[in-house]
């Protein structure tokens, strides 16, 4: 009989600017994958010629749940996380209980969410240079009130363990994230 192992999805939750992807990336060095909600809205942005902007992509956000439910997201992603290699995989930008629920059906999911300050959000925002990086602050209070439109406080208040980033380094975020990991891997 072979034994098959089961993979600890770890759904990182969080307001835009939080520091999920900060985690993420900075775990991959312990071996554990990394998937992104957001690369899959881009990657279905892209196969639909659509320009990756904040505003487009959070339309293609919220058409796909509404046409294909509030999982949908997540549903984009599965195959990634069952053909991975790790024991661990990291998803970046968990939006709902919804989506929680979705990969529930193929693997044990913990969720860990990160708080931050609006301020200290808006300046990683910013910094960070993306395509979909807010304009302004209108433009940023627009994108939050979005995500909390998909159930984003839900799973950041029933997360099964809340980081504050305020006030870290890159560092310390990361080495707290992994000592939470860690702890429910055993």
């Amino acid at each position: 009989m072979k034994f098959v192992s089961v993979k600890l999805i770890v759904c990182l939750t969080g307001m835009p600017g939080a520091g999920k992807t900060t985690i993420a990336e900075g775990l991959k060095s312990k071996g554990f994958d990394k998937i992104t909600m957001g690369d899959a809205v881009r990657a279905e942005a892209t196969r639909r010629s659509i320009e990756p902007t904040g505003a487009n992509l959070g339309k293609l956000m919220i058409e796909l749940r509404e046409k294909n439910g509030p999982g949908a997201v997540a549903e984009l992603i599965k195959d990634g996380i069952q053909n991975s290699k790790s024991d661990v995989v990291l998803v970046d930008g968990v939006r709902s209980l919804a989506e929680v629920n979705v990969l529930k059906k193929i693997g044990t999911v913990k969720v860990l969410a990160i708080h931050a300050s609006g301020d200290t959000r808006y300046k990683f925002l910013t910094e960070r240079g993306r395509s979909d990086a807010p304009s302004d602050r209108e433009d940023f209070t627009k994108r939050d009130s979005r995500e909390i439109g998909v159930g984003m406080s839900e799973s950041i208040a029933l997360a099964d363990e809340t980081i504050s980033n305020n006030n870290m380094t890159i560092e310390e975020l990361v080495d707290t994230a992994y000592r939470v990991i860690k702890g429910w891997m055993t």
